[in-house]
């Protein structure tokens, strides 16, 4: 993950000198626990932070969900970013990933507010991605527009399902469930007021035909009135039976942008008699904190603490404009139920992290399975197959055991989550020994559980731990099944794994966020390769089949024969990838881990990288080589097709 090697012995240094402490001096029993809670800390990180959490983080919206915090903030481009991390210190520094982008000249600008929710659609639970987009140079046609996942992933991919409300100007829409219904909560310019308006649902992206939309606020209350009169950004808290509606009050270019609060008093979110107004706001400026507004809401990972999240400036002089910056902090209950914010917390000031962080933690890990082959046995990186045995070994591969998810953490490192028993791999102990007990193991947030995968020999990668610096290595070789998998220094002969994706895959562009396609959806030699937004169709499905010392074919799901190659063999940068036959020259690819969980293709004869033509956003828009140079638009993300 173009760690440094510097890191890895600054960790390995500090994990040396203390293992030696431990053994090589005669301390008492309640010593040595207190040595070895001080090795734990020091691969540990502390999860604190201050706000803000990072600059330019307007309209925040953050789940907690399967392990990960996922992160969307406004771009004002035609791409929707996203971040993701398993602490939420660890968001300031995650890798932004474009998961979509449009080009299409009603929907294809200034991006605003995406809000994410798991929400049961007709084929079961998913991601609805609702967001503001519009034309290009003007901010009048600004209208809601909604995403559906394929699976369970937030961070895809994502269909296009539709707009809300196409030929009238909407923005910042939020769900709200209540009462076995659906409906969307919106902000709509009427005369000189910008009002915050509830509608019902037919399903996720359609509203329901024939019902009222309900005004839910209009700004009536001085402190709603500061610039312009605005209430917009309507979000929903839901706890203990009780039903209430933060929205951002006063315009947004003023300090004195703010939280107002309502709650559902009665069972028909539909009659505005049955919502209560507060008359004073919740949550408003400070002497540090200016503007703080358009928030969401998130549990901690242990689910015993609610945060807030919520964009603010540093000086009385900024506005909405780039200046909004992200920030987070717990929030409290009254005794009468209703929810207690507090205040903007001070910049500088150290903020601990959300409970839970450091686990321990059991959960399936959201991401493309792959199996760990060994390149000197051909065998998987697992986990021993007797329950009680947490042992790392090798077994052969099968469909049920040896796939592992590659999680992004911190610094370029991952964490290697196991798709069977949802635990991670660690270093017994946090050794630093040659041939040290590696394990499955619940994570609890240190450095022993992380690991650098980067490209190694040939197609191979080395899997080195964070900790100590040293690589997963086969017991003295052997290419016997149930050997066990430990850790070994750099010079060990048997430290080469092959990056093996499992099933049908969707390579998704970092730029872009568009599935590598087909020219058409039919499998012919010669086709051209290109990027389409993803549309579940058969011409976006792939599959990796190892060759030979950890190259990769890759080859659509619909015809086993034929391979993605380079056009005539050629050398040339710039020449566009086709369908070819696997015999091919130029139809072997390595798979090159980068930091944030993506991967670059670089071609085995003419070792230039796969990537998206002129870095572009469009549909139909090649799939080239192109000289090696690291860029977002040589980076993909393998997804699993739902």
């Amino acid at each position: 993950m173009h760690v440094t090697s510097k890191k890895l012995l600054k960790y390995a240094a500090l994990a040396g000198f203390l293992s030696l402490f431990l053994s090589g001096c005669q301390i008492s029993d309640n010593e040595k626990s207190v040595l070895e809670a001080n090795v734990e800390k020091a691969t540990q990180s502390s999860g604190t932070f201050t706000n803000p959490l990072f600059p330019n983080g307007a309209d925040p919206w953050l789940e907690y969900w399967d392990g990960n915090y996922y992160l969307t903030t406004t771009t004002w481009t035609s791409e929707l970013v996203m971040r993701k991390s398993p602490t939420l210190a660890g968001l300031a520094n995650a890798t932004p990933v474009n998961v979509w982008s449009a080009t299409d000249p009603e929907r294809c600008c200034n991006f605003w507010a995406f809000e994410f929710h798991r929400i049961k659609g007709p084929d079961g639970f998913r991601w609805y991605m609702m967001y503001t987009a519009g034309r290009d140079g003007t901010l009048d046609y600004q209208h809601l527009n909604v995403l559906e996942s394929a699976g369970d992933d937030p961070m895809g991919p994502y269909q296009y399902k539709g707009a809300l409300m196409p030929d009238v100007w909407n923005i910042d829409g939020n769900y709200l469930s209540f009462n076995g219904k659906l409906y969307v909560i919106y902000s709509q310019w009427q005369g000189d007021q910008q009002l915050n308006i509830i509608a019902e649902m037919e399903n996720p992206w359609k509203l329901k035909e024939g019902v009222p939309h309900t005004i839910l606020t209009r700004p009536e209350f001085d402190w709603e009135i500061s610039g312009r009169k605005v209430t917009e950004g309507a979000e929903i808290l839901q706890r203990n039976g009780r039903t209430f509606m933060t929205y951002s009050a006063s315009f947004c270019n003023t300090p004195d942008y703010k939280l107002g609060l309502l709650e559902l008093v009665g069972n028909d979110p539909l009659n505005i008699e049955h919502w209560q107004k507060s008359s004073e706001p919740v949550f408003s400026r400070t002497e540090s904190v200016f503007g703080p507004g358009h928030n969401g809401f998130f549990t901690s990972p242990d689910g015993t603490e609610d945060w807030l999240v919520y964009h603010g400036n540093d000086s009385v002089e900024h506005g909405c404009s780039a200046t909004r910056s992200l920030r987070a902090q717990k929030f409290t209950w009254d005794q009468d139920g209703k929810p207690n914010f507090g205040e903007p917390i001070t910049p500088g000031v150290v903020v601990a992290p959300p409970s839970g962080e450091n686990g321990p933690l059991v959960t399936r890990i959201q991401g493309q399975r792959y199996n760990l082959v060994n390149a000197t046995s051909n065998l998987c990186l697992d986990i021993a197959a007797n329950p009680e045995d947490s042992r790392a070994v090798q077994r052969a591969c099968s469909g049920t055991n040896g796939q592992w998810i590659l999680d992004s953490t911190t610094d370029g490192f991952v964490r290697l989550a196991n798709r069977e028993d949802s635990k991670f791999l660690e270093v017994q102990g946090c050794s630093t020994a040659d041939n040290a007990r590696v394990q499955s193991s619940a994570w609890r947030n240190n450095y022993c559980q992380q690991w650098n995968v980067e490209s190694g020999v040939d197609g191979n990668v080395t899997i080195t731990n964070r900790f100590s610096g040293k690589s997963l290595a086969l017991a003295g070789c052997s290419s016997a099944e149930n050997q066990a998998v430990l850790q070994q220094d750099s010079t060990s002969a048997c430290n080469q794994w092959q990056l093996n994706p499992v099933g049908k895959v969707v390579l998704l562009s970092q730029q872009s966020g568009k599935a590598v396609s087909l020219a058409e959806d039919k499998v012919v030699e010669g086709q051209n390769v290109e990027q389409s937004a993803f549309d579940y169709l058969g011409s976006q499905n792939w599959y990796f089949q190892p060759t030979d010392t950890g190259y990769m074919a890759l080859k659509p799901s619909m015809n086993a024969e034929l391979c993605v190659g380079v056009t005539n063999n050629a050398m040339v940068p710039g020449a566009n990838l086709k369908l070819v036959s696997c015999e091919q020259k130029t139809a072997q690819w390595r798979l090159s881990p980068v930091d944030g969980g993506g991967l670059m293709l670089i071609n085995r004869y003419t070792r230039q990288a796969m990537g998206v033509s002129d870095c572009g956003l469009a549909d139909g828009t090649n799939i080239a080589q192109q000289p090696n140079l690291a860029t977002r638009c040589q980076i993909f993300h393998l997804r699993e097709p739902g």
